[in-house]
């Protein structure tokens, strides 16, 4: 990886995708004006209070500050929760710093980078900097959106400015406990890797000083660094979790063991949404260990068997043991088959329009392009799969799970359990993988492990409870990226001018029947469907889009709408540049204008650093091209691919990558490799979730393709400096992937592939 640190320079200050970023203001508003409902089961007074006392919203709890205790009382008035150092900062005797983090970390780095913006302006020993997870408490809310949520890419950007004066706060009251110490005036004092120093050189370190920098007022206004004066942000940095996970021992929600635990796994309907009609658990209470089988609600209205015991195997023997009749006849049984036939149907009709231009030069125009694309539905399939325990004491409950929702997730468990929303504690553990899985409006797997442990009550059991899903549940129990058709009609001149651009999409809703409903859909389109449909480029594009209903949970999937809205422009982007006679990358440099710098500032890194144009290939291979924006960030690609015998073959990436400021160009790197092999994998054969007769035929990684260390090409990552706002990296770099392969392939072959997985025989 290449990074320019030299053009850190100007202030960088204060993420999330347009859509989402709208939906928190809208909510905002809607609280204000009293429009908003509460979670069902809870009273709407109730609900304003707890969000009032919170400083917002959809999951926010007691003002307190959590893990790290109460705010100084000595804190101005004016500061909110997550303003105050105390909710943020400990410093141990030591000098051990302990920062909390506001989100989840699910391997995205940001344990490691929030504490290093903090460290900085503290001017902390980095040695010495540890982190924590915060809780469902209102200091960890997003600052911007207000709700505890880890998503749209959203963590450094949103919480930079936060994380940098929460540094400069604590630092300055350390400041004043030494000043107060010495008899001197601040002014006259500094700060060095972990010490202050005075007059004459002497020093005192910051573990001495913490006990009497907590008394000392907190500053309401602090003056940041320089960023030329920056000797963390901007500099790769290991992560601080590095050790631990290469070595075993870091734990993650599935590894939570509370004393008397008992583990759960639930047999859950075939069909979303279908119900027991007969059950024989006599062969299942005769395992040892089997300490209950309970009937349990499920997802959707549906209902389950739960198998408790003493323990993941026998639980599973419990339920390997069933005999169970299934209910279908009242819910819809999707086929993948006929909804494909649907959907390339309807995409052949006018939808509701969400983006109107001229389409009469389409009929007379001299070139034209006929595309339908077909995208699959997709599964999370996080290496760690679901998990919640839930431990029950009174009118009180505790959570053990790795979320990226952890407010919204304890208002459902507190409705789920009939208790009142502040008496819900949240212990927000490491999660190994996610992608928008732990993100779900329902909290689909919270409410059922909840559903569970008031069951064991219920049955006279006293004891926390652990629900465990195995990898065939996750990867058949829902919530998967939507199934998409595209259709396109494209005229242009011979010089490649695109006149019209006639696009219709169908794909299910995401936000659709969830509360985020009124805030992401408009005009009858959701807005994830259509983010990365046009830009960059400057053409006449008329875009139609159809979102029928089908009894599939549908989710955002790593990196949304751009999963297939990126494939589709930049494919065909590239198929009239073909047709035209033209360099694609000039071509695309051409299409953007004036208005589009981030963009071809990324493009023209990832060429020059791939030698494209000039480097000559081996024999078989060819070049392909993409670039796309996504969560405020541009990432293009640049790669080589070879097709033999049928089966195309990737086998090197160049990334140029634009996110303004790199707060950690080394966890860039690693969100933009890891992305772009998880945008290999949507090209890979068996990269499809089906459903035949409402039943998801996959099951585990036998059936359900994920990339593989052998499918890892060489990759090379390149950022644009910059010392501008930084901006989201955990998506951004999926997107333009795909695309980019596909175009490699249509140079060797003569044809783009129009569906995902890729069917090139």
């Amino acid at each position: 990886m290449h990074f320019d640190s030299h053009a850190l320079q100007g202030q960088a200050h204060h993420f999330m995708p347009k859509h989402l970023q709208a939906l928190m203001d809208k909510a905002q508003a809607a609280m204000n004006s009293g429009a908003f409902e509460a979670p069902e089961g809870v009273a709407r007074r109730t609900f304003l209070k707890v969000s009032a006392a919170s400083g917002f919203a959809l999951g926010a709890f007691p003002l307190v500050a959590g893990a790290q205790g109460s705010a100084a009382s000595t804190a101005p008035a004016g500061l909110k929760p997550f303003e105050q150092p105390s909710a943020f900062v400990r410093i141990d005797a030591d000098g051990t710093v302990t920062v909390t983090i506001n989100r989840l970390d699910f391997g995205q780095g940001v344990q490691t980078g929030l504490p290093m913006i903090l460290a900085e302006e503290l001017d902390a020993d980095w040695s010495k900097v540890r982190s924590v997870h915060g809780d469902a408490s209102a200091a960890y809310a997003d600052p911007v959106s207000g709700i505890h949520i880890t998503g749209g890419s959203n963590s450094i950007k949103n919480s930079y400015t936060q994380y940098r004066e929460l540094g400069a706060r604590a630092r300055a009251m350390l400041v004043s406990a030494a000043a107060a110490q010495w008899g001197v005036d601040a002014s006259a004092l500094r700060t060095s890797n972990g010490f202050v120093v005075g007059p004459g050189g002497k020093k005192l370190g910051y573990g001495a000083l913490a006990e009497a920098a907590m008394k000392q007022p907190v500053p309401e206004k602090v003056t940041l660094k320089d960023p030329r004066q920056f000797r963390l942000i901007g500099k790769p940095t290991g992560r601080l979790d590095a050790k631990a996970k290469s070595s075993g021992q870091q734990d993650y929600g599935i590894d939570v063991h509370l004393p008397g635990m008992l583990t759960a796994v639930v047999a859950r309907p075939p069909v979303f949404g279908a119900r027991v009609k007969s059950l024989d658990d006599s062969a299942a209470r005769a395992i040892k260990g089997v300490k209950a089988v309970l009937r349990v609600p499920t997802d959707r209205g549906g209902e389950g068997v739960a198998i408790v015991a003493d323990g993941y195997w026998p639980a599973k023997q419990g339920r390997d043991a069933l005999k169970v009749e299934w209910d279908t006849s009242a819910v819809e049984k999707p086929d993948t088959t006929r909804l494909l036939a649907q959907y390339r149907e309807l995409a052949t009709k006018p939808g509701n329009v969400a983006m109107q231009a001229d389409m009469a030069p389409l009929a007379g125009a001299a070139h034209k392009i006929s595309a339908e694309f077909i995208f699959p539905y997709l599964a999370h399939a996080p290496m760690e799969p679901l998990n919640c325990t839930v431990k029950l004491d009174g009118d009180k409950a505790e959570l053990w799970m790795g979320t990226q929702m952890p407010g919204l997730d304890a208002m459902a468990a507190a409705r789920t359990l009939g208790l009142q929303p502040q008496n819900i504690q949240v212990h927000t553990q490491m999660a190994g993988g996610g992608f928008g899985r732990r993100a779900i409006p329902t909290s689909d797997y919270v409410v059922e492990a909840c559903g569970v442990a008031k069951a064991v009550r219920t049955a006279g059991i006293t004891a926390p409870v652990r629900t465990l899903w195995s990898r065939e549940d996750d990867i058949k129990g829902g919530y998967y990226r939507p199934m998409h058709v595209h259709r396109a009609e494209i005229g242009f001149d011979a010089q490649g001018k695109i006149l019209a651009w006639d696009h219709t999409i169908v794909g299910q809703s995401i936000a659709k029947g969830s509360r985020f409903e009124a805030f992401m859909i408009k005009n009858g389109i959701d807005a994830t469907a259509i983010e990365g449909m046009k830009e960059p480029y400057e053409l006449p594009m008329k875009l139609s889009v159809h979102h029928p209903d089908v009894n599939v949970p549908v989710l955002w999937w790593r990196s949304v709408g751009s999963t297939h809205t990126a494939y589709v422009m930049e494919t065909l982007i590239d198929e009239v540049a073909r047709a035209s006679k033209q360099d694609p990358v000039a071509y695309r440099m051409a299409l953007m204008g004036d208005k589009h710098p981030r963009h071809k500032a990324a493009l023209q890194l990832a060429v020059a650093q791939s030698g494209y144009g000039k480097k000559k290939l081996a024999a078989g291979r060819a070049w392909g091209v993409a670039v796309h924006e996504s969560f405020e960030s541009v990432v293009a690609y640049v790669v080589e691919a070879s097709v033999k015998d049928g089966t195309p073959r990737l086998h090197s990436i160049t990334a140029g990558v634009h996110c303004n400021l790199a707060v950690n160009p080394k966890s860039v790197e690693a969100q933009v490799q890891g992305a772009a092999l998880m945008g290999l994998g949507m090209c890979l054969p068996g990269a499809a979730i089906t459903l035949k007769d409402g039943v998801v035929e996959q099951s585990n990684f036998g059936d359900y393709a994920v990339p593989r260390i052998t499918d890892m090409p060489q990759v090379t990552v390149h950022i644009v400096p910059s010392a501008d706002p930084p901006k989201g990296m955990g998506e951004p770099g999926l997107p333009p992937l795909a695309p980019a392969f596909a175009n490699a392939i249509a140079q060797l072959t003569g044809k783009t592939p129009r569906e995902l997985p890729f069917k090139l025989v």
